[in-house]
C-alpha cells in the first residue's frame, strides 16, 4: 500500500519520486500521511494527494493550486476536478462558493452527466456524484444534507476508504450550518477518532477530531489529538493554530500562545491582522501580558489599511480584559466606524460600557440608545450578542442610578440569554461575559455568595479565564472562605508565570501568599 507524505515547495521532479516510493520530509514541510489511490496520472497522482492533505488542513488556496497542477497533468482527471470544488466549502464556518464550484466542475464536462462519464471507477464515480449533489440544486442546508448522506453511503459501501470517511466526517460537521449541535459532533468525533487510532498521521482524522471535541465540556477528548496535530501537518498554518482549538477550551494559556505564535507569522516586528493574530492578543491578556498585548496593537495601527477592523476590534477586547478605561489605549481614535450592522454593535457597547466605567453616565446613556435602536430595528433578527450587550448596559446605567434590584434582574436576563446560545470555540463571544459581569456587579452590592455561583458558572463556560478567576477569589475572600481565595490566587499566579510585574505585583495576590 503507498502512502503519499508531501510537502510545501517540493519541485515535481522529486515529488514524481513518490509515485514508487517514499521519502521523508523535513520537519517544517511535513502535511501528514494519507492513503487515496486514484486513476490519475503519475504525473497527476502527487498534486492530487498533496491538494487533499492541504484540503484536511482547510488551506484551501494551497489545495485548489494543487489540484490544478493536476488538471494540467491530467486535464481528464476527474478527480482533480471533484478536488478544486471542495476547496470552495467550508463545512465548519459555514461558508460556500457555488458560482466557483460550478465553474472547477464545468471544466472538466458542461454537465453532471458527462463529468461522472468522465470517472474512470465506480468509486470516483461516487465521488463525483456525491459534490454534483454538493453543488446542486437547492438551499445550502438542503445541499449540505444531502451530500452528508451521499457520503454516508459511500463510505459504506467503501469500507476500506479511509478518505470516504473522513470527509463524511467533515460533512456532519457541517450540517447545522455552522452551530454546533453536540450530538452530531460527537457522531463526527468517533468517526474522525477511529481513522486516528489507526492511522495517526491522517491530517484529517486529527483536525475533525479537534473540531468535534473544542468545547469545555469534551476538550479532554481531544487532547492526544491536539498534542499530535502540529507535528503532523507543521506545513499548514492553520494546524498550528487548530491545537489551540482545544487548548484554549481547557485553559491550556502558555500551549495557546505558543502555536498562535507560529500559525500568526510574526514578521519584522508586525502582526499581521487575522483570526489567530486576534486568539494570540487574547491568551496575552489572560497571561497578564498586557504590554504584548499592548505593543501588538500598537504595530496593528502602524499596518495598512486592512488591519483597520483590528484596531477597534483589538481595542475593544484589550479594553474589557485589561480594565484599563483611563490608560493609554482608551484615548486611541480607532480609526474609521464598522460597517456592518453586528460589528456596529460591537463597538457601541464598548464605547458604552467604558463610559459607564468611569463614570460618564450621559456617554452610557448615549451608546444605550444606540444600541437600542439598532436592536428594535433588527427585530426577530437581532443577533443575540447584541441584546445581551444591551442588557448589560443598561444594567451597568441602573447599577449606577442605585436601582440594584433592576440591575441584577437585567443581569438574570443576560445570563439566561447567553446559555440559550448554542456554544461556540475560542474566546467568549460574548464580549464581556454575562455571566462574569453579573458577578462583579454582585460582588459591588455586597453578595458575594451569588457573586462566586455566577463566577464558577463563568469558568465553566470559558475555563482558566483570568478576570472570572479574580472575581472568584475576590468572592470567596468576601465570604470568609480564605482556603478557596488562596486556591483560587494561587491557580492565577500560575497563569501569570511570565506576567507584566504591575500584575504580578497585585497587592491581593501577594497577600495571598502571604
Amino acid at each position: 500500500m503507498k502512502k503519499y507524505r508531501l510537502c510545501r515547495g517540493w519541485p515535481l521532479a522529486l515529488l514524481l519520486l513518490l509515485v514508487n516510493g517514499s521519502i521523508a520530509c523535513g520537519q517544517s514541510n511535513r502535511l501528514g500521511t494519507i492513503y487515496f489511490p486514484t486513476s490519475g496520472s503519475s504525473a497527476a497522482q502527487p498534486h492530487f494527494v498533496r491538494g487533499v492533505l492541504f484540503l484536511h488542513s482547510f488551506e484551501y488556496d494551497s489545495a485548489a493550486a494543487e489540484f490544478r497542477n493536476a488538471q494540467h497533468e491530467d486535464p481528464n482527471f476527474a478527480m482533480a476536478y471533484w478536488g478544486e470544488a471542495m476547496t470552495y466549502t467550508h463545512p465548519v464556518w459555514d461558508e460556500q462558493n457555488l458560482n466557483a464550484a460550478k465553474a472547477a466542475l464545468a471544466r472538466l464536462g458542461p454537465s453532471a452527466q458527462v463529468r461522472r462519464a468522465k470517472a474512470k471507477t465506480a468509486r470516483e464515480a461516487a465521488y463525483l456524484n456525491a459534490v454534483e449533489i454538493l453543488y446542486g440544486n437547492g438551499t445550502k442546508q438542503h445541499r449540505d444534507t444531502v451530500y452528508s448522506a451521499a457520503m454516508q453511503r459511500l463510505s459504506a459501501h467503501y469500507p476500506s476508504d479511509v478518505e470516504a470517511r473522513a470527509f463524511y466526517a467533515l460533512s456532519l460537521l457541517g450540517l447545522n450550518q455552522g452551530v454546533r449541535d453536540v450530538p452530531t459532533y460527537l457522531r463526527a468525533g468517533k468517526i474522525a477518532a477511529d481513522i486516528f487510532s489507526k492511522y495517526p498521521d491522517h491530517p484529517g482524522a486529527a483536525h475533525y477530531l479537534i473540531h468535534s471535541y473544542d468545547d469545555p465540556a469534551h476538550a479532554a477528548l481531544g487532547l492526544k489529538a491536539a498534542r499530535a496535530y502540529s507535528k503532523i501537518a507543521p506545513g499548514a498554518a492553520h494546524a498550528q493554530h487548530m491545537t489551540t482549538h482545544i487548548f484554549m477550551a481547557l485553559g491550556m494559556w502558555d500551549e495557546v500562545a505558543s502555536q498562535n505564535e507560529i500559525a500568526s507569522g510574526h514578521y519584522h516586528d508586525m502582526w499581521r491582522p487575522g483570526h489567530y493574530t486576534m486568539w494570540l492578543n487574547y491568551v496575552y491578556l489572560q497571561q497578564g501580558r498586557y504590554d504584548e498585548a499592548l505593543h501588538m496593537l500598537q504595530t496593528l495601527r502602524r499596518g495598512p489599511a486592512g488591519a483597520v477592523r483590528q484596531n477597534w476590534t483589538f481595542k475593544g477586547q484589550y479594553l474589557i480584559d485589561t480594565d484599563q478605561w483611563n490608560g493609554e489605549v482608551a484615548k486611541w481614535d480607532a480609526g474609521s466606524q464598522p460597517t456592518d450592522p453586528g460589528d456596529r454593535g460591537y463597538w457601541t457597547f464598548i464605547q458604552g460600557y467604558g463610559a459607564a466605567k468611569i463614570g460618564d453616565q450621559d456617554g452610557a446613556a448615549k451608546e444605550l440608545i444606540e444600541l437600542s435602536r439598532m436592536n428594535a430595528a433588527a427585530g426577530t433578527k437581532v443577533d443575540p450578542i447584541d441584546a445581551i450587550h444591551e442588557m448589560e448596559l443598561k444594567a451597568l446605567i441602573k447599577l449606577a442610578q442605585g436601582s440594584n434590584d433592576e440591575a441584577v434582574s437585567l443581569m438574570r436576563a443576560a445570563t439566561a440569554r447567553e446559555d440559550a446560545m448554542p456554544f461556540d470555540f475560542g474566546p467568549p463571544v460574548v464580549t464581556k461575559p454575562s455571566h462574569e459581569m453579573f458577578g462583579e456587579i454582585l460582588l459591588q452590592i455586597k453578595r458575594p455568595k451569588e457573586a462566586r455561583d455566577e463566577f464558577e458558572r463563568a469558568l465553566r463556560l470559558a475555563p482558566r479565564r483570568t478576570r472570572s478567576m479574580l472575581g472568584l477569589a475576590r468572592a470567596s475572600s468576601a465570604m470568609g472562605d480564605k482556603a478557596k481565595a488562596r486556591e483560587t490566587y494561587s491557580t492565577i499566579q500560575s497563569i501569570w508565570h511570565s506576567a507584566d510585574p504591575a500584575q504580578k505585583n497585585l497587592p491581593e495576590l501577594k497577600a495571598s501568599v502571604q
